[in-house]
């Protein structure tokens, strides 16, 4: 199994992170990117195995448009510094990935500079794509090009040239040779020619072992691009989506379709890179309407078949919205010093460090163990994954789940609570918002997480922002005390099973009510049809298939 297969990233914009200047005047090197070396120590503790970093180029902007592919930016430092930003990650066991900007080069690359200067003269008229010296553009060149996204600020490389190939290929190399990178993800694969990215592929067998290409894909079957010809894997966008807006929307229902989905494009081999935001799309703190649901989604970042990756500063809960068409609040400076006792006082960041932990000490089940569906709801969640049991709620009031379960006991990594399974089934009450993760009872389990918080996760503190403006805050509900599900709460004794018959029952459609209230009714129409033995209760209750329930309800007269 390859280092990759097992990481959980930490993915850093390093221009935000640093607070570079938005734009680069090419002027002598300042050493920004030395402030991230105690940032190295912060993400090992957080139990991140590997890094991905970038752009880090030298560039004009936001290092999309790439100036030089040999020359680390200025605005960052120097190529010494990068060698020893690497090294030092490595020294505590961190592989780092760099941004591979690959698919187009911004105006000032050598190439379209000469192309500018000598046109149709030019050596490099064929490194771009759809060179016209019959059009025009905005920047009055006297011609027009091929471009990313409508940016004529992206030229598209000819990636079908053997020149450009081989030029891309040295590129890599060269990176391996001056900075000793482990892999690289690759901007824009879902447009990448797919010959150019099996050269890639290629170059990555040679220059070192396990190097891994990793490729920014947003729509389409994943396994066009990540396969053993092409990439080891790509960005999973589909789960992105379903794990806030399945949270939004109270809809398990579209997580669990898109998993199937995703398992069914990859053979069990490839493990997709896996995500709830980056520097492109919103904060996740932001996005959740509920911020509770932290700890759900999170849960199961870490836990559904593939590779995790948390992007810098959301461990501590900060807030990012695009606003104006800016990114800028994606992608803040961040003073390491603000949260030196956040790994202590802040839920949010001992979440990720509890799950960073659990992801260690379980990684036979959780990167090596099957995945398989125990149970399902809109508000209710539960899969295997080998010897493990993981359970989700987006509801705000508890939920019981019951499932199948093959030991005698288990107990809750996230909040220490030991429960006695019979018959072959868990049966296992879930506070609010809440979730666990349930491993076997063999008496070593409970010393996984030694500590559960003690408090909400609380807004976060205001970040600098240098230059862009900091990221607006949103205020976190307090109703409850803890992460649901990340508290010391502990079942009582013989703890009830829950009561549907007490469940207030809306005036709303049956699709839309919740499993309890859907029991409630079952229940309610079965009075009215004579006594309701504690049988007919039981089989209410243990039905917990919203699906289920709903046509059950639609069944009375």
């Amino acid at each position: 199994m390859a280092w990759y297969d097992e990481a959980v990233f930490y993915h850093i914009y390093p221009l935000g992170l640093t607070g570079a200047p938005r734009q680069n005047d090419y002027g002598e090197p300042v050493h920004r990117l030395n402030t991230l070396l105690p940032w190295i120590g912060h993400v090992k503790k957080l139990g991140f195995t590997a890094i991905y970093i970038g752009p880090l180029f030298q560039s004009v902007g936001h290092g999309y448009e790439t100036t030089d592919y040999c020359l680390l930016d200025s605005r960052l430092g120097t190529n010494e510094d990068l060698t020893a930003f690497v090294a030092a990650c490595h020294e505590v066991g961190l592989k780092v990935i760099f941004d591979g900007v690959f698919n187009h080069t911004g105006r000032d690359f050598f190439a379209f500079k000469d192309l500018l200067a000598r046109r149709e003269n030019s050596p490099y008229c064929d490194w771009y794509c759809n060179v016209n010296f019959w059009g025009n553009n905005e920047y009055n060149d006297g011609f027009s090009y091929a471009n990313w996204g409508g940016y004529n600020l992206l030229v598209k490389l000819n990636q079908q040239n053997p020149d450009v190939r081989d030029y891309i290929c040295d590129v890599i190399r060269f990176w391996v040779s001056e900075f000793d990178v482990d892999g690289i993800r690759l901007d824009a694969a879902d447009v990448l020619d797919f010959e150019f990215m099996k050269a890639l592929r290629r170059t990555a067998d040679e220059v070192k072992p396990d190097f891994w290409l990793m490729g920014e894909v947003i729509h389409g079957d994943y396994s066009r691009w990540a396969n053993e010809n092409t990439l080891h894997s790509v960005t999973n966008y589909t789960l992105h989506k379903a794990l806030y807006s399945g949270h939004n929307d109270h809809n398990y229902f579209e997580i669990a379709h898109t998993v199937q989905r995703t398992n069914g494009m990859v053979p069990a081999r490839i493990k997709l890179y896996n995500f709830v935001d980056n520097h492109d799309v919103e904060r996740i703190h932001t996005k959740l309407m509920n911020k509770e649901h932290i700890l759900p989604v999170h849960i199961l970042l870490y836990t559904l078949p593939g590779i995790p990756s948390v992007y810098y500063g959301s461990e501590f809960g900060i807030d990012g919205r695009k606003e104006h068409g800016s990114d800028d609040s994606l992608r803040p400076y961040i003073d390491l010093d603000d949260h030196l006792e956040d790994d202590r006082d802040n839920p949010c960041t001992r979440l990720i460090a509890d799950l960073g932990r659990i992801h260690r000490e379980w990684k036979q089940d959780l990167v090596h163990g099957d995945f398989r569906q125990l149970c399902l709801t809109n508000q209710q969640y539960a899969y295997a994954r080998g010897r493990l049991i993981v359970a989700v709620n987006n509801s705000d009031g508890e939920a019981w789940i019951n499932t199948e379960a093959s030991a005698p006991a288990y107990v809750g990594l996230l909040s220490g609570r030991r429960i006695e399974s019979g018959g072959g089934r868990l049966n296992v009450c879930l506070p609010g918002c809440g979730g666990d993760i349930f491993a076997p009872d063999d008496g070593s389990a409970e010393a996984v997480v030694p500590e559960a918080p003690k408090a909400a996760c609380a807004a976060p503190k205001p970040e600098k922002n240098e230059p862009p403006k900091p990221p607006r805050k949103e205020t976190v509900r307090e109703k409850k005390p803890a992460p649901s599900g990340h508290a010391e709460a502990r079942p009582k004794p013989n703890e009830a099973e829950p009561e549907p018959e007490r469940a207030e029952i809306p005036d709303i459609p049956y699709d839309l009510m919740t499993v309890e209230q859907l029991q409630a009714v079952i229940l309610a129409k079965m009075a009215k049809n004579g006594p309701v033995t504690e049988q007919m209760r039981r089989d209410v209750i243990e039905n917990v298939w919203h699906n289920s329930l709903v046509n059950w309800a639609n069944s009375f007269r």
